[in-house]
């Protein structure tokens, strides 16, 4: 317990907003790393992505990528990166390592989305005359976005757990804490930044739950809650007083 009270003084300290690695400074940094990669991986993920769950084809070959890029350690992959491209490239092969990290959850969530609607929704809008495109636009879209969000969401959550591990080659972000404190065995300070990593997690998951659930057509809602027996009779009632 003394820990953790040690830890917010940490926090709540006046140096922590002074000085190049200031607790602002270091949030911006993390969440400009982890928006970039994100928009980066949306733009390579979510045409691929709505493409196989429109056509039907290619799922197999996607189920395969997201599945190999899910098994590449991010860890070892940055430090290679690193390696690779050089030191004075450290942030293109941060945001590399967080793009790959990113896109198998973009692209299921995109490609399930269009998957999960009902085919007979789909036949009923072609018999309607509607193009492909606007079948897309107007029918998959809303219909696929709940999924899309979920995608977002899982994306976005590891992004940001490892954007953390950044700072071990001095990318900054809210890993830096945790990165110093180690070995200097300041533990305080680790789990205030281990602290501050998990505020965030929890409050992008929570807008992005609420933004996946208004997501969700008023009509998919209705079927999915029909109103009870009682309320139909109330109903039928003031129908018949009508």
């Amino acid at each position: 317990m003394n820990l953790f009270f040690d830890a917010l003084a940490w926090l709540f300290s006046p140096e922590r907003l002074q000085g190049a690695y200031a607790l602002q400074t270091l949030l911006s940094q993390h969440l400009l790393y982890t928006a970039i990669s994100v928009v980066i991986a949306a733009a390579v993920a979510l045409p691929a992505g709505w493409l196989i769950g429109h056509t039907g084809r290619g799922r197999e070959i996607a189920v395969a990528i997201s599945g190999a890029a899910r098994a590449v350690p991010s860890f070892g992959l940055l430090v290679l990166l690193v390696l690779v491209l050089g030191v004075v490239r450290t942030p293109l092969a941060a945001v590399i390592t967080f793009v790959l990290l990113a896109i198998p959850s973009l692209l299921a969530g995109a490609y399930t989305g269009l998957e999960a609607i009902d085919r007979r929704v789909i036949d009923a809008a072609r018999s309607m005359g509607m193009t492909e495109w606007q079948i897309f636009v107007k029918v998959e879209l809303p219909l696929g976005l709940p999924l899309l969000i979920g995608g977002i969401r899982s994306a976005l959550l590891q992004v940001i757990a490892t954007v953390t591990i950044g700072a071990y080659v001095n990318l900054g972000g809210l890993g830096w804490p945790i990165i110093q404190g180690i070995p200097l065995g300041r533990f305080d300070q680790v789990l205030a930044g281990a602290m501050l990593v998990a505020v965030l997690a929890l409050i992008v998951d929570l807008l992005l739950a609420l933004a996946q659930r208004a997501a969700v057509p008023l009509g998919v809602r209705s079927q999915a809650h029909p109103p009870s027996a009682g309320a139909r009779a109330g109903r039928r009632a003031a129908a018949a007083h009508a």
